[in-house]
């Protein structure tokens, strides 16, 4: 099973994402000035930031699952569909053994614990403009519960 999260103002306008097997699990409006969590989530953390400039002050969290076998084709809409301003990102796992993180233009797939896969990807965030509190990194979406932010 494949679970994960997009933030809908990560995408480009005019995208559309359809994949047949795609559920929509959870949809929710946050405001994330101080918190890129939704509340519920992030409350009870004293390790919080907020949005940077140019991001807007409250996001659509879209949680979704789906069949394993919709990884590569969901990475690759992805990978079209984000904005490149601002190092959106988006997230998944897969079987709970994998994880795929989708950047603008690129995505990675590795093994949790996979160290050298994870790093390449944190990289990628890096070189592509993601704030520092929003990359991808140990603790928040590539080891845990499965996040998208703004990376």
């Amino acid at each position: 099973m494949i679970r994960g999260r997009i933030i809908a103002e990560s995408l480009r306008t005019g995208a559309d994402i359809r994949l047949a097997g795609l559920s929509l699990v959870r949809l929710g409006r946050h405001e994330v000035s101080v918190s890129t969590l939704p509340a519920d989530e992030g409350a009870d953390r004293d390790d919080q930031h907020g949005v940077v400039d140019g991001q807007p002050c409250t996001w659509t969290f879209v949680d979704f699952e789906g069949a394993d076998c919709l990884a590569d084709a969901l990475a690759h809409l992805l990978a079209r569909s984000l904005d490149p301003n601002h190092g959106w990102w988006a997230d998944f796992t897969v079987d709970a053994s994998e994880h795929v993180i989708v950047f603008a233009g690129r995505w990675f797939r590795y093994r949790i614990g996979d160290e050298a896969g994870r790093a390449e990807a944190v990289a990628w965030g890096r070189a592509a403009g993601a704030p520092e509190h929003q990359r991808p990194s140990r603790g928040c979406a590539f080891d845990g519960p499965c996040r998208s932010r703004a990376a």
